[in-house]
């Protein structure tokens, strides 16, 4: 025999051991089935994304670098042509002065030479 407060009691009491289910704390079944990854999984994801970013990069650098070698080699040719081109020119100059030197020594043993220093 019970008595009507045991039975409200009863009614109102809550079995602590087992879990109760409740609306607000509900949340989906593939939530409760979600893998979460351990530390060192994410570690070695990060390196991973760190090593493919660092791979691009060298690539990059590595076409900077060919780039970069093939402009050197056109300024070492352009270089060289006006090396050419200088020595050329100071040839040109040593053959004028040895020809004009030539040319007033013939102009002296001629005679024109107090003619032309009367010009002056």
């Amino acid at each position: 025999m019970t008595t009507p407060e045991y039975d409200w009691w009863w009614g109102k009491r809550v079995n602590e051991n087992v879990p109760m289910s409740s609306q607000e704390n509900t949340r989906p079944i593939e939530e409760h089935l979600q893998v979460i990854p351990s530390e060192l999984e994410i570690i070695k994801q990060d390196f991973e994304k760190r090593s493919s970013e660092l791979e691009k990069k060298i690539e990059q650098l590595e076409k900077e670098k060919i780039q970069l070698g093939s402009d050197v080699d056109v300024q070492k040719l352009e270089a060289e042509k006006m090396r050419k081109r200088k020595n050329k020119a100071e040839e040109d100059l040593g053959s004028l002065k040895i020809y004009y030197k030539k040319l007033r020594l013939s102009i002296r043993t001629i005679g024109l030479g107090k003619i032309s220093e009367q010009w002056r």
